[in-house]
C-alpha cells in the first residue's frame, strides 16, 4: 500500500480511495493503469479499483477492454465485477474487483528481497500460461502482460491491466514495461497470442532475475532455453501458451517444446503454484491489516454516473 497523491481521485463511483496498490519502481514497476484499494462509503465493501492513466490516449478503449474482460471466464484473469465512469463528457472510467490481499509482482520481489526461487517461478509461469492458453483458445489476446499486471496472492497469480497495447497511443503504450513488448508490436502490429507468449517470457525472466531483459547468466539454468524461445524475435520461433505450460509442468530443465507438442487447442490441467516465501506472505498479511485499520476519508457525495454490474 502507498499513500494517495494530490492528483489521485478521492472517489470513483461509489468507492472512496484509501491507498495506491503500486509503488514507484525504477525496474519492472511501470504500470499501464492506476490501481487503488478502495471502500464503499458505508464501509461494507472493499475493492481493488482500477482506472486509466491520466495521460492515457484512449480511455474509452481501456474501458472496452475491461468490459470484454468482465465477460470472459478465464482462469487467472482478473475479472471486473462492476464498471462505471465519472459524470461529465470526459468522465474517468473505472472498474472494481472484490478485494483479496495481492502484491504486484515487483512488490513481491521487493518483499522477498530479490528474485523468486526457480520452483516458484515455474509454478507461477504454469498458472499464467494456463490462463493465456484458455484466452487464446477463445480467440483473445491479453495484450497487457507485464510484471505489474501480475498480482500475487495466496491462491496464486492473477493477470490484470487488460489491453494496454490496444488502448495505447501510436507512440507506444504508456506505463507498459518496454521489455514486455514483442518486436511485432513495436512496429505497429496488432496483438496476437504469440505476442502474449513473448510478454510471459519477459515476466518470468523478471521474476527469476529482477529484469525483463536479463543477461543469460542471470537466469536459472533450468529456465534459460525455454525463456529464450519465448523471447524469440520471430513469432514463428516461439512456443504456444499450452506448450509453455507443458514445458513448465514437467520435471527437469524446461526445454523449448517441439512444434508437435501440446497443440494450441489443448489446455493442460493447471497445478497450484508452490507456497509463497515467508516474507511475501508477511507482506500480504501486513497489507490486509493496514487496510482493515484504514479510516474512511470525508469526501463530497458522488455524482450519479452510469454503472454496469456483472
Amino acid at each position: 500500500m502507498e499513500r494517495l497523491r494530490q492528483d489521485d481521485p478521492p472517489r470513483l463511483g461509489p468507492y472512496l480511495t484509501l491507498a495506491r496498490l503500486d509503488a514507484d519502481s525504477a525496474d519492472g514497476g511501470a504500470v499501464p493503469e492506476r490501481r487503488y484499494l478502495a471502500r464503499t462509503a458505508d464501509g461494507e465493501r472493499t475493492v481493488l479499483l482500477c482506472a486509466p492513466l491520466p495521460d492515457a490516449a484512449a480511455p474509452a478503449a481501456w474501458a472496452m477492454e475491461a468490459e470484454l474482460a468482465s465477460r470472459l471466464s478465464v482462469p487467472r484473469f482478473l475479472r471486473p465485477a462492476s464498471q462505471g465512469s465519472e459524470a461529465g463528457p470526459a468522465g474517468l472510467p473505472w472498474y472494481a474487483v472484490p478485494y483479496t490481499p495481492v502484491l504486484p509482482l515487483p512488490a513481491a520481489l521487493a518483499a522477498h528481497g530479490g528474485p523468486l526461487p526457480e520452483d516458484l517461478v515455474r509454478g507461477l509461469g504454469a498458472a499464467l500460461a494456463a490462463g493465456l492458453a484458455a484466452a487464446h483458445a477463445r480467440g483473445q489476446a491479453h495484450a497487457g502482460v507485464s510484471p505489474a499486471a501480475v498480482l500475487i496472492g495466496a491462491a496464486g497469480p492473477l493477470l490484470g491491466c487488460f489491453g494496454a497495447v490496444r488502448s495505447a497511443a501510436p507512440g507506444g503504450p504508456p506505463g507498459l514495461d518496454p521489455g514486455c513488448l514483442a518486436p511485432e508490436l513495436r512496429s505497429g502490429g496488432r496483438p496476437e497470442p504469440l505476442g502474449g507468449v513473448f510478454a510471459l517470457g519477459a515476466v518470468l525472466a523478471y521474476a527469476a532475475s529482477g529484469h525483463t531483459v536479463p543477461e543469460r547468466s542471470e537466469l536459472p539454468p533450468g529456465l534459460r532455453r525455454l525463456l529464450a524461445s519465448c523471447l524469440a524475435r520471430d513469432p514463428a520461433d516461439r512456443p504456444s501458451a499450452p506448450q509453455v505450460l507443458h514445458a513448465l509442468s514437467t520435471t527437469g530443465p524446461a526445454q523449448p517444446p517441439a512444434p508437435a507438442a501440446a497443440p494450441a487447442a489443448t489446455v493442460l490441467d493447471e497445478q497450484a503454484p508452490p507456497p509463497l516465501p515467508g516474507r511475501v506472505v508477511a507482506a500480504l498479511a501486513a497489507q490486509s491489516a493496514e487496510l482493515l485499520a484504514s479510516e474512511l476519508p470525508a469526501v463530497p457525495p458522488a455524482r450519479p454516473a452510469p454503472q454496469k454490474v456483472h
